[in-house]
Protein backbone atom coordinates (compact mmCIF):
# COMPACT_ATOMS: atom_id res chain seq x y z
CA UNK A 1 0.00 0.00 0.00
CA UNK A 2 2.95 2.43 0.76
CA UNK A 3 4.41 1.76 -2.61
CA UNK A 4 1.23 2.51 -4.32
CA UNK A 5 0.69 5.67 -2.69
CA UNK A 6 3.98 6.81 -3.11
CA UNK A 7 3.77 5.85 -6.73
CA UNK A 8 0.89 8.11 -7.20
CA UNK A 9 2.07 10.83 -5.84
CA UNK A 10 5.23 10.75 -7.86
CA UNK A 11 2.68 10.15 -10.73
CA UNK A 12 0.49 12.31 -9.97
CA UNK A 13 2.61 15.39 -8.20
CA UNK A 14 6.26 15.70 -9.51
CA UNK A 15 7.80 17.47 -12.31
CA UNK A 16 6.63 15.36 -15.68
CA UNK A 17 3.25 15.64 -14.65
CA UNK A 18 2.72 19.38 -13.29
CA UNK A 19 2.51 21.00 -16.98
CA UNK A 20 -1.21 20.43 -16.27
CA UNK A 21 -0.82 22.57 -13.61
CA UNK A 22 1.13 25.45 -15.24
CA UNK A 23 -1.94 27.84 -16.63
CA UNK A 24 -2.49 28.24 -12.98
CA UNK A 25 0.84 30.24 -12.09
CA UNK A 26 0.84 34.02 -12.62
CA UNK A 27 3.52 35.73 -13.55
CA UNK A 28 5.14 38.90 -12.06
CA UNK A 29 6.92 39.46 -8.91
CA UNK A 30 3.97 40.75 -6.51
CA UNK A 31 2.41 36.78 -8.14
CA UNK A 32 5.96 35.26 -6.76
CA UNK A 33 6.04 36.40 -3.63
CA UNK A 34 2.32 35.60 -2.56
CA UNK A 35 3.13 32.03 -4.08
CA UNK A 36 6.05 31.97 -1.78
CA UNK A 37 3.74 33.61 1.17
CA UNK A 38 1.81 30.53 0.67
CA UNK A 39 4.26 28.08 0.87
CA UNK A 40 5.56 29.33 4.09
CA UNK A 41 2.22 29.08 5.99
CA UNK A 42 1.52 25.08 3.76
CA UNK A 43 4.74 24.18 4.87
CA UNK A 44 5.19 25.79 8.38
CA UNK A 45 5.39 23.26 10.95
CA UNK A 46 4.82 20.15 8.60
CA UNK A 47 8.07 18.16 9.01
CA UNK A 48 8.84 19.15 4.90
CA UNK A 49 12.29 18.11 4.27
CA UNK A 50 14.60 20.67 2.19
CA UNK A 51 13.29 21.77 -1.00
CA UNK A 52 14.26 22.28 -4.21
CA UNK A 53 15.10 24.70 -6.40
CA UNK A 54 17.61 26.94 -5.07
CA UNK A 55 19.93 29.81 -5.12
CA UNK A 56 23.60 27.53 -5.54
CA UNK A 57 24.99 30.71 -4.35
CA UNK A 58 23.65 30.81 -0.67
CA UNK A 59 24.70 27.63 0.90
CA UNK A 60 22.92 28.52 4.27
CA UNK A 61 19.88 26.55 5.22
CA UNK A 62 18.05 25.51 8.38
CA UNK A 63 16.23 22.46 7.15
CA UNK A 64 16.39 19.68 9.90
CA UNK A 65 14.97 16.90 8.21
CA UNK A 66 17.98 15.17 7.32
CA UNK A 67 18.83 12.13 4.87
CA UNK A 68 21.39 9.96 3.44
CA UNK A 69 23.03 11.00 -0.09
CA UNK A 70 22.44 8.59 -2.53
CA UNK A 71 25.10 6.93 -3.93
CA UNK A 72 26.96 8.55 -7.29
CA UNK A 73 25.26 8.12 -9.88
CA UNK A 74 27.53 5.46 -11.60
CA UNK A 75 26.04 3.24 -8.84
CA UNK A 76 22.69 4.00 -9.40
CA UNK A 77 19.79 3.13 -12.46
CA UNK A 78 19.40 6.01 -14.93
CA UNK A 79 15.13 6.39 -14.41
CA UNK A 80 14.42 9.11 -16.30
CA UNK A 81 15.52 12.31 -18.62
CA UNK A 82 13.70 15.53 -19.12
CA UNK A 83 14.14 19.00 -19.12
CA UNK A 84 12.71 22.94 -18.14
CA UNK A 85 12.37 25.78 -20.27
CA UNK A 86 14.77 27.78 -18.61
CA UNK A 87 16.85 26.93 -15.31
CA UNK A 88 15.53 26.26 -12.38
CA UNK A 89 18.48 26.85 -10.24
CA UNK A 90 20.17 30.24 -10.11
CA UNK A 91 24.10 29.97 -10.04
CA UNK A 92 26.91 29.94 -11.79
CA UNK A 93 26.62 30.97 -15.62
CA UNK A 94 22.38 31.52 -15.52
CA UNK A 95 22.02 34.44 -13.15
CA UNK A 96 19.79 36.14 -15.70
CA UNK A 97 16.29 36.59 -14.74
CA UNK A 98 13.70 35.35 -16.92
CA UNK A 99 10.43 36.20 -17.36
CA UNK A 100 7.44 34.87 -18.27
CA UNK A 101 6.18 36.36 -21.65
CA UNK A 102 2.59 34.86 -21.96
CA UNK A 103 0.99 35.44 -18.80
CA UNK A 104 0.87 31.96 -16.95
CA UNK A 105 4.50 32.33 -15.24
CA UNK A 106 5.17 28.46 -16.44
CA UNK A 107 8.55 29.44 -17.98
CA UNK A 108 10.05 31.78 -14.97
CA UNK A 109 13.46 30.87 -14.32
CA UNK A 110 17.11 32.32 -15.31
CA UNK A 111 18.71 31.89 -18.26
CA UNK A 112 22.24 32.11 -19.72
CA UNK A 113 24.00 34.83 -18.44
CA UNK A 114 26.20 34.72 -21.17
CA UNK A 115 26.40 36.22 -24.61
CA UNK A 116 26.48 34.22 -27.94
CA UNK A 117 28.18 34.90 -31.65
CA UNK A 118 25.94 36.81 -34.27
CA UNK A 119 25.88 33.09 -35.92
CA UNK A 120 25.25 31.21 -32.52
CA UNK A 121 22.30 33.31 -32.33
CA UNK A 122 20.85 33.19 -35.67
CA UNK A 123 16.91 32.26 -35.11
CA UNK A 124 15.46 28.85 -36.77
CA UNK A 125 12.72 29.20 -39.02
CA UNK A 126 10.20 27.78 -36.64
CA UNK A 127 10.07 26.85 -32.92
CA UNK A 128 11.00 23.74 -31.78
CA UNK A 129 9.83 21.31 -29.10
CA UNK A 130 6.40 23.05 -28.99
CA UNK A 131 4.04 22.38 -26.15
CA UNK A 132 1.01 23.96 -24.61
CA UNK A 133 2.78 27.23 -23.91
CA UNK A 134 4.95 27.53 -26.55
CA UNK A 135 8.32 25.94 -27.66
CA UNK A 136 11.99 26.90 -28.18
CA UNK A 137 14.32 28.89 -29.94
CA UNK A 138 17.75 30.09 -30.36
CA UNK A 139 19.02 31.67 -27.11
CA UNK A 140 17.13 29.93 -24.82
CA UNK A 141 18.57 28.06 -21.93
CA UNK A 142 17.04 24.72 -20.54
CA UNK A 143 17.85 22.40 -17.33
CA UNK A 144 18.33 18.97 -18.31
CA UNK A 145 17.58 16.30 -15.47
CA UNK A 146 19.45 13.26 -15.89
CA UNK A 147 17.19 11.26 -12.63
CA UNK A 148 18.55 8.22 -10.90
CA UNK A 149 17.04 5.24 -8.38
CA UNK A 150 18.38 3.00 -6.10
CA UNK A 151 15.64 0.71 -7.61
CA UNK A 152 15.96 -1.72 -9.96
CA UNK A 153 14.36 -0.32 -12.74
CA UNK A 154 14.99 0.48 -16.59
CA UNK A 155 14.80 3.80 -18.00
CA UNK A 156 10.99 5.39 -19.20
CA UNK A 157 8.66 8.12 -18.99
CA UNK A 158 7.88 9.82 -15.91
CA UNK A 159 8.95 10.10 -12.24
CA UNK A 160 7.28 6.39 -12.02
CA UNK A 161 9.90 4.90 -14.15
CA UNK A 162 11.92 5.09 -10.91
CA UNK A 163 10.36 2.83 -8.81
CA UNK A 164 9.68 -0.80 -8.94
CA UNK A 165 7.18 -2.95 -6.60
CA UNK A 166 9.90 -4.26 -4.88
CA UNK A 167 11.14 -0.96 -3.72
CA UNK A 168 9.27 1.04 -2.09
CA UNK A 169 11.34 3.88 -1.30
CA UNK A 170 14.39 4.09 -3.38
CA UNK A 171 16.95 6.92 -3.43
CA UNK A 172 17.06 9.53 -5.84
CA UNK A 173 19.47 11.75 -7.58
CA UNK A 174 19.59 13.98 -10.11
CA UNK A 175 22.50 14.82 -12.42
CA UNK A 176 21.24 18.45 -13.76
CA UNK A 177 22.97 20.28 -16.55
CA UNK A 178 21.87 24.09 -18.16
CA UNK A 179 22.25 24.10 -21.49
CA UNK A 180 21.82 27.32 -24.34
CA UNK A 181 20.39 26.43 -27.68
CA UNK A 182 22.47 28.24 -30.29
CA UNK A 183 22.12 27.68 -34.21
CA UNK A 184 25.45 25.64 -34.76
CA UNK A 185 25.87 22.43 -35.73
CA UNK A 186 29.61 22.20 -34.04
CA UNK A 187 27.72 22.39 -30.89
CA UNK A 188 27.02 19.36 -28.84
CA UNK A 189 24.44 17.02 -29.94
CA UNK A 190 21.25 16.40 -28.14
CA UNK A 191 20.94 12.94 -28.88
CA UNK A 192 24.55 12.38 -28.15
CA UNK A 193 23.77 13.89 -24.60
CA UNK A 194 20.67 11.69 -23.81
CA UNK A 195 22.33 8.82 -25.21
CA UNK A 196 21.70 5.62 -23.02
CA UNK A 197 23.75 2.20 -21.99
CA UNK A 198 24.84 0.05 -19.51
CA UNK A 199 27.60 0.46 -17.84
CA UNK A 200 29.00 -2.00 -14.78
CA UNK A 201 25.14 -3.40 -14.82
CA UNK A 202 23.84 0.07 -14.28
CA UNK A 203 21.13 1.96 -17.13
CA UNK A 204 23.03 4.82 -17.69
CA UNK A 205 23.60 8.52 -19.16
CA UNK A 206 26.74 7.69 -21.46
CA UNK A 207 27.50 11.13 -21.87
CA UNK A 208 26.54 13.03 -18.94
CA UNK A 209 29.11 16.37 -18.98
CA UNK A 210 32.21 16.45 -17.19
CA UNK A 211 33.55 19.60 -18.59
CA UNK A 212 31.00 22.52 -17.18
CA UNK A 213 32.62 22.66 -13.48
CA UNK A 214 32.26 20.70 -10.01
CA UNK A 215 29.14 19.87 -9.14
CA UNK A 216 27.43 21.91 -6.50
CA UNK A 217 25.64 18.66 -3.99
CA UNK A 218 23.13 19.45 -1.77
CA UNK A 219 19.63 17.82 -0.40
CA UNK A 220 16.69 18.79 -1.92
CA UNK A 221 13.19 17.47 -3.82
CA UNK A 222 11.18 17.17 -6.53
CA UNK A 223 10.50 20.61 -8.54
CA UNK A 224 7.87 22.03 -10.97
CA UNK A 225 5.44 24.81 -11.00
CA UNK A 226 2.94 22.21 -8.87
CA UNK A 227 5.12 23.24 -6.00
CA UNK A 228 5.32 26.86 -5.99
CA UNK A 229 2.79 26.82 -2.97
CA UNK A 230 2.93 23.58 -1.61
CA UNK A 231 6.14 21.38 -0.54
CA UNK A 232 7.69 18.20 -2.59
CA UNK A 233 6.98 14.92 -0.25
CA UNK A 234 10.19 13.63 -2.06
CA UNK A 235 13.68 13.43 -1.05
CA UNK A 236 15.97 14.05 -3.60
CA UNK A 237 20.18 14.36 -3.53
CA UNK A 238 21.05 16.77 -5.97
CA UNK A 239 24.17 17.83 -7.72
CA UNK A 240 24.49 20.79 -10.56
CA UNK A 241 26.53 21.84 -12.73
CA UNK A 242 27.68 25.64 -12.88
CA UNK A 243 28.84 26.22 -16.59
CA UNK A 244 26.34 25.97 -19.31
CA UNK A 245 26.96 23.99 -22.21
CA UNK A 246 26.00 24.99 -25.95
CA UNK A 247 23.72 22.44 -27.40
CA UNK A 248 22.54 22.64 -31.28
CA UNK A 249 18.85 23.90 -31.34
CA UNK A 250 18.04 21.64 -34.07
CA UNK A 251 19.25 18.42 -32.34
CA UNK A 252 16.88 19.25 -29.20
CA UNK A 253 14.06 19.43 -31.64
CA UNK A 254 14.70 16.57 -33.24
CA UNK A 255 14.95 14.68 -29.72
CA UNK A 256 11.44 15.53 -28.84
CA UNK A 257 10.12 14.29 -32.17
CA UNK A 258 11.16 10.72 -30.67
CA UNK A 259 12.86 9.55 -27.38
CA UNK A 260 12.58 7.13 -24.86
CA UNK A 261 11.05 9.14 -22.08
CA UNK A 262 7.79 10.25 -24.04
CA UNK A 263 9.05 14.03 -23.79
CA UNK A 264 7.93 16.43 -26.57
CA UNK A 265 8.06 19.84 -24.69
CA UNK A 266 9.83 21.76 -21.99
CA UNK A 267 8.03 21.78 -18.32
CA UNK A 268 8.07 24.49 -16.58
CA UNK A 269 10.03 25.51 -13.28
CA UNK A 270 9.21 25.94 -10.12
CA UNK A 271 9.77 29.33 -8.43
CA UNK A 272 13.54 29.35 -6.36
CA UNK A 273 12.89 28.41 -2.72
CA UNK A 274 14.21 31.08 -0.63
CA UNK A 275 12.45 30.35 2.96
CA UNK A 276 15.89 29.41 4.49
CA UNK A 277 13.70 26.77 6.75
CA UNK A 278 12.80 25.21 3.29
CA UNK A 279 16.49 25.33 2.25
CA UNK A 280 19.43 21.64 3.65
CA UNK A 281 22.80 23.34 4.38
CA UNK A 282 25.24 23.18 1.56
CA UNK A 283 28.80 21.75 2.74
Amino acid sequence: MLHKTLTLCIVACATMTAMAKDSSQHAGDASVSAQNAALEKNTDGKGFGPQSPRDLGIRKGSNQRSFAAAPAYQQMNLCNIHFHKNAEHKGGEFTALAKDDHGHGAYNGYKFSGKLSAGESKPLDAQVCTGKHGGLQVGDTIELHYVHSTAQVVPGPSLGACLNDNLSNPQLRVEAQVFVLVNDPEAADFSALTKVGQVNGYHQALNIPKTTGKPVRYAGSTTGPAYNEKGSPLQVSWSVRPRVMKVHAESVGEWCKDNNFKEDHAHGVRNLVINEKLLSNIR
